[in-house]
């Protein structure tokens, strides 16, 4: 990284660390949920971005880690920061064991397949009802202090998620693997010749995206304080994946996180003026960047 784009990354987080100091707690809660999207985005942008494997259900890690954090603190009474590995471990475990099955699939079938994972663990989870409470679902723990306190602590939690989320993918992109999945993206087939293990580092990207949108999932249930299948396996949330993914540019460490903000201020700032047919105008949003921005405007 180009020391002007360091100095340039460090303002960005200073700015970001100190502006719930100087925000309302409205803008703290749009920037915490921002923080959400940037997360899922950044880790999904591993295996869609990087590997070129659209994964339109990663959204399943994101409840799987939710409900994990739900149970732990729940029946267990687990601190809400201890359950957090977990939700990682959970990501890493369910990847690889769908992974070994589902990463043989290419193209549309892949996403096909992985929504289809995902409306399976909803329904599994909908009637799991004495350790996920089905579709009543989960009251989690609120905690505990001034307001002002609380909103500052999911704020922080969030952007450490984002953060964590943003060094994994910049640590894939410098290291050996980083190049397989990019071969893997232009060539699977070639790169299979070249003596890359392909179903290794395929599984082994979708196990690394799974642990950070695990992580975000946890996060947001405790942040929510309550869950249900309904509310954390969302398809709108993996469409705002792509397109944020697709509006900075699939592959780059950045991009996502730069689409996401995009994304969600835009949301915030006009789209909240159209909430009946904000589904379609980001549909037309995701057909208006592959015609005409296809590798994203932060490349």
């Amino acid at each position: 990284m180009k020391k002007k784009n360091v100095i340039s990354f460090a303002l960005f987080i200073i700015t970001l660390a100190v502006l719930p100091h100087l925000v309302s707690g409205y803008w703290q809660r749009v920037l915490t949920q921002t923080f959400l999207f940037a997360s899922i985005a950044v880790g999904s942008n591993i295996i869609i971005g990087y590997t070129g494997y659209p994964a339109f259900g990663n959204i399943a890690f994101f409840g799987v880690g939710a409900y994990v954090t739900g149970v732990l603190t729940t029946k267990y009474n687990m601190a809400f920061v201890a359950t957090l590995p977990f939700c990682a471990l959970s990501g890493i475990v369910l990847a690889i064991l769908l992974g070994i099955p589902i990463l043989r699939l290419k193209g549309h079938y892949f996403a096909i397949a992985t929504v289809g994972v995902m409306e399976t663990i909803k329904e599994l989870i909908d009637n799991m009802t004495e350790l996920t409470g089905g579709g009543l679902g989960l009251t989690l723990p609120i905690m505990q202090g001034e307001p002002e306190h609380i909103y500052r602590f999911f704020y922080y939690a969030m952007l450490l998620c984002m953060l964590f989320a943003l060094f994994l993918s910049y640590v894939i992109s410098k290291v050996k693997l980083g190049y397989a999945l990019r071969a893997i993206r232009v060539d699977e087939d070639a790169a299979s010749v070249m003596g890359i293990n392909t179903p290794l580092y395929k599984t082994f990207a979708w196990a690394l995206s799974a642990s950070a949108v695990g992580i975000a999932g946890g996060i947001y249930a405790y942040w929510l304080s309550y869950i249900d299948p309904h509310t954390v396996f969302v398809g709108t949330y993996s469409v705002k994946m792509f397109a944020m993914i697709l509006l900075g540019g699939a592959g780059t460490v950045m991009g996502p996180l730069l689409g996401a903000f995009t994304l969600e201020l835009i949301s915030e700032l006009i789209w909240s003026k159209f909430i009946a047919i904000h589904g379609m105008v980001l549909g037309l949003l995701i057909i208006f960047i592959i015609l005409f921005i296809p590798k994203g405007m932060f490349e």
